[in-house]
């Protein structure tokens, strides 16, 4: 008997070691059947960077917040949208209660962790972080009232083997705040728990099959059906099981809470995501899956109650072909199934990889938003970016897919090891009304990056980057501008500050015309005013623009310097238009130690403004007590727009000080000019502007650098005036291009750079 007992004890210790144990190889070809961390993985160590690097890259922002194990979640607080927190694998999280900054947060629970962070907030702003644990026997579960800066003590969960998730009951209605957990178990099972105290204890209360594959989500809706309505009186689960070639998602309905389960359907959605290797999908070697993604309308809108599923998947099916991303719906509490709607709305589909989905519908206003990977952009499929858009009409139709990343990056990292390789399974997107953010791992820099940004956003631009300013009774400009924007409706305010306080004087910063913007392109004039006497030095403008709801929230900073004040007397600055130009004429009532002035010029056409150039200089009269008069003409006038001029008053001694700004409209060109293309450099489209001084007849085309014609994007009579022809690169490759402009004799080549 003691033998038979030995042996019973190894054979106990095997099958709990095929369990937990053997979902991976230690070189990361693991069990297709688990989506554990590999164990190749688990000696790489963190690397939080503590705050953000905000990378910007053509007025768009993505927050780098350092490097960690891949597989974000996210959250953010429904009562208060700059407060989130994002969970990267296997502990490193990072919270912001600015909406902006980031603060590198790692929880301790108390044991050793093994990853798969998901994250919820419930409606009274409770944040819950759950992970697995014990290699893998089931998930802790910690509670947080302040957005991670302090967290309870772990308790345990739900018991499981496999991939988790977690779902707070965001209503005020009868299971307010309750927070539900799902797990795979062992036996093709899942389980599913339920705590009802804020997180302090937990409840399993069904054990639903089949689950044999990872995915098993769950999610909160009203109950609509029967002319009731109870807010977050629908409990859904999704199983996921069969086979990575052929899954097989079955729904599950619970109306009381999570104390049971009905079975509403079972449907075979899904195939292969790529190539299959060792059972498992693959995009370009990295692992991915047909995650059942699901969401429900807790909106009072016309789609309340609404159930909507999205996963990505072959199209046309079967290993070695590209993956699209599917939506479907269900009105009947997922009995039934809408068709599918094609979410990505790449030209060519079957050419491009689509995948890697998250969705989160927005309980304010019902919007249904969606993120996934994309390789659109690189024409071998190699690499890819970040996109997203969102259904406003029930999941019936998606807005234009908008790029998120702003750097394409390679799909697989040098370092993930053999195909198929662990880059994380999943990451997440939440919202507030119209406005989310993104959690996602980001290769650009070919690490595991922990990357956020906002969608939709828009672009923030700030000129010039510096401004020089006399120290008492003097004024400059700063033109801070929306350039553009990625599915962004709402308005932007501005507002500004200046560090450090000067110890003498005072620097004064208003927006004279408002500092609301509402339509785009738009721009808003940031005035610096400084009064007795100001400290001489360096200081650092921030400017901050913000949506209605404090979100999204960008900053833009330009260096102020200010000098000494003007050692000239000036009577009198003013200018006039002739056909050559503008002329300027100033007049001093005394002279000191005056060596002369450097006339500065800045041109600021449309929401774009250049910095400060010396365009002439005109020798001064030293010293004086007779008024003195000079003239000084700008014979390079060609764009529409506004000219600002100012006096550069240099003493003898290297000395120098500035006066006032002269602000001269010019409506009509003066002369024939090409402009710089904008964007450059540009990725897949530019713009460039022209201006004709009288109607002629235009030619304007683009060459590559060994002087073919590619484009023709002018051949025709165009009348006098500043125009605007756009240039799109969609099918060439990156490189240098130069574009020509003939008009009469008039002839002009630039160049520009196109970057994909």
């Amino acid at each position: 008997m003691q033998h038979n007992y030995r042996f019973l004890f190894f054979i106990i210790i095997f099958l709990f070691s095929a369990v937990v144990f053997a979902q991976d190889d230690g070189d990361g070809n693991d069990n297709p059947n688990f989506d554990s961390y590999p164990g190749k993985f688990t000696n790489i160590v963190p690397q939080p960077m503590g705050l953000e690097a905000v990378i910007t890259i053509n007025g768009y922002d993505n927050f780098d917040m350092g490097t960690a194990s891949a597989e974000p979640h996210f959250s953010m607080n429904p009562l208060n949208p700059l407060w989130s927190f994002a969970a990267y694998n296997i502990n490193t999280a990072y919270r912001t209660t600015n909406g902006h900054d980031w603060i590198s947060s790692v929880p301790n629970f108390g044991i050793s962790v093994n990853g798969d962070p998901v994250t919820a907030y419930d409606s009274l702003g409770n944040l819950y972080y759950e992970t697995m644990f014990g290699g893998i026997t089931g998930c802790k579960v910690m509670r947080s009232t302040d957005n991670g800066a302090t967290w309870s003590a772990a308790v345990t969960a739900i018991a499981g083997v496999d991939k988790n998730w977690i779902a707070a009951d965001q209503t005020s209605g009868p299971y307010a705040n309750y927070v539900y957990s799902t797990m795979t178990a062992s036996g093709s099972v899942g389980n599913f728990s339920r705590s009802t105290n804020f997180g302090a204890t937990w409840q399993t209360t069904a054990t639903l099959s089949p689950q044999a594959l990872p995915g098993m989500m769950v999610a909160v809706g009203p109950n609509v059906t029967g002319g009731t309505d109870v807010p977050g009186g629908c409990v859904y689960v999704v199983t996921h099981s069969g086979s990575n070639a052929l899954g097989t998602y079955t729904f599950w309905l619970s109306t009381n809470g999570g104390t049971s389960f009905t079975q509403k359907s079972q449907r075979q959605f899904s195939n292969v995501i790529g190539t299959e290797l060792s059972g498992r999908s693959t995009v370009n070697g990295m692992r991915t899956r047909p995650y059942p993604m699901i969401a429900a309308d807790n909106s009072y809108g016309p789609f309340r109650g609404r159930l909507y599923l999205v996963y990505a998947s072959n199209l046309p099916a079967g290993s070695g072909n590209k993956p699209d991303i599917f939506s479907r719906f269900s009105t009947d509490q997922g009995a039934t199934w809408s068709d599918p709607v094609t979410v990505n709305d790449d030209a060519n589909t079957v050419a491009n990889h689509n995948f890697f989905p998250a969705i989160w519908c927005d309980k304010e206003n019902g919007r249904l938003y969606v993120k996934f990977y994309d390789s659109r952009l690189v024409p071998s499929s190699d690499s890819m970016d970040v996109y997203a858009t969102y259904s406003d009409d029930g999941g019936v139709t998606f807005k234009p897919n908008q790029r998120i990343t702003n750097r394409t990056f390679k799909t697989k990292l040098s370092s993930s090891g053999s195909a198929p390789a662990y880059q994380g399974d999943y990451d997440a997107i939440m919202s507030k009304g119209s406005v989310g953010m993104l959690a996602w791992t980001d290769f650009r820099n070919n690490n595991y990056g922990s990357y956020t940004a906002y969608f939709p956003d828009y672009a923030m631009l700030a000129n010039p980057q510096l401004v020089q300013i006399a120290n008492n009774n003097d004024s400059d400009f700063v033109t801070v501008s929306v350039p553009s924007v990625k599915l962004y409706d709402q308005t932007v305010a501005f507002s500004a500050t200046v560090t450090p306080t000067p110890t003498n004087g005072t620097i004064t910063l208003d927006f004279p015309a408002g500092n609301v913007v509402s339509s785009y392109p738009g721009s808003a004039q940031l005035r610096i005013k400084t009064s007795g006497s100001v400290t001489l030095g360096s200081y650092t403008l921030r400017i901050k623009g913000e949506g209605p709801n404090g979100i999204p929230v960008h900053y833009r900073t330009v260096n102020l310097t200010v000098e000494d004040e003007i050692p000239v007397e000036f009577a009198a600055f003013t200018y006039s238009l002739d056909a050559s130009g503008i002329r300027l004429d100033w007049q001093t009532a005394t002279e000191t130690n005056n060596r002369g002035f450097e006339i500065q010029r800045k041109v600021r056409v449309g929401s774009q403004i250049a910095v400060w150039e010396t365009v002439g200089f005109i020798a001064g009269a030293g010293n004086t007590t007779e008024t003195q008069r000079y003239t000084w003409s700008d014979n390079e006038v060609s764009k529409v727009g506004t000219y600002f001029y100012r006096l550069k008053q240099v003493d003898f001694d290297g000395s120098f000080s500035f006066s006032d700004i002269v602000e001269v409209e010019v409506t009509t060109p003066m002369q024939y000019d090409l402009g710089a293309n904008f964007p450059n450099p540009f990725n897949p489209s530019t713009k460039i502007k022209y201006y004709l001084p009288e109607a002629s007849f235009v030619e304007i085309s683009v060459y590559d650098v060994l002087g073919n014609k590619i484009s023709e994007l002018v051949n025709e009579n165009i009348s006098a005036g500043a125009h605007e022809v756009s240039f799109n690169a969609g099918g060439i490759s990156s490189g240098t291009y130069v574009y020509e402009m003939k008009a009469g004799n008039f002839v002009k080549r630039n160049k520009m750079l196109l970057v994909k």
